[in-house]
């Protein structure tokens, strides 16, 4: 039987969370859950997490993981706040987080403990672990930032920023850490699993003004991806993603969300 998947929306960073469950054992793992934050404040709120909250406890989940993709910087995560709520759960990221904690902490004046004394467990590239009787694998995806990681639970992928839906093309490459090239390899990692697999991306914008989606597949990717798909070089699509990259803004909440999200969501 497939992972049930259950996404939610934070329209105010255009975020998507994924409670990803097995039907037949209960265990459940909740993916780049996100906190409401003000900047004007300092305030945050859990509201985003609710509705998620509500269906563990409807469908009397036992939330086994807490799962971020990388240390996003358009919004505050909600895994520090959820750890302590269940703190039997696995907060875990990809062990690059130490190159990005390397990178910022010294920008915020940090003087961090250990990722491994911050986060439950580091993922390493092609580490495997079980949610229920269901398989998930770690596929390492560095490009976007260097801690970029995607989750393979089942017949469903969850690519984190590195993909977006095939008209909204891949994430930009120009933070500290990113690079072009290196994400266009990160890709046809993905690109290379079954046309079959489900994918389930981090963010969408509704290009055009279509309506919001997240789910899309491999073979939908492969074919249309308007930056990756079948057919575009390594040096057509860096030289792409980098005009593109030269327009883009920081995103609004980028200093205080990397400042927490490399302590966890702290």
């Amino acid at each position: 039987m497939p992972v049930q998947v259950q996404s939610f929306f934070h329209r105010d960073s255009n975020t998507f969370s994924y409670l990803v469950s097995d039907p037949a054992s209960g265990e459940a793992a909740l993916i780049d859950p996100v906190l409401d934050y003000d900047p004007d404040t300092d305030a945050s709120s859990e509201s985003p997490v609710q509705p998620a909250l509500h269906a563990i406890e409807q469908q009397g989940l036992r939330l086994r993981w807490l799962l971020e993709t990388h240390a996003h910087a358009d919004h505050v995560s909600a895994g520090r706040r959820l750890k302590q709520r269940f703190p039997h759960a696995t907060l875990a990221i990809g062990e690059g987080i130490r190159d990005v904690q390397a990178t910022f902490a010294p920008r915020f004046g940090l003087q961090l403990p250990a990722a491994d004394d911050i986060f439950d467990h580091l993922f390493a590239d092609g580490e495997t672990f079980t949610l229920g009787e269901v398989r998930g694998q770690v596929i390492a995806v560095p490009g976007h930032t260097s801690d970029s990681i995607a989750y393979l639970i089942g017949d469903a992928l969850f690519t984190g920023d590195s993909l977006f839906m095939p008209d909204g093309g891949t994430a930009r490459c120009d933070f500290p850490g990113g690079d072009a090239a290196q994400l266009y390899r990160s890709i046809q990692r993905l690109l290379a699993l079954p046309e079959s697999t489900r994918v389930f991306v981090c963010h969408d914008y509704g290009p055009g003004g279509r309506d919001i989606a997240n789910e899309t597949t491999i073979g939908e990717q492969r074919a249309r991806n308007i930056h990756v798909h079948d057919g575009v070089a390594e040096a057509d699509f860096v030289s792409v993603r980098q005009a593109r990259d030269a327009t883009l803004a920081e995103p609004a909440l980028m200093q205080p969300a990397v400042k927490a999200n490399i302590q966890g969501g702290a």
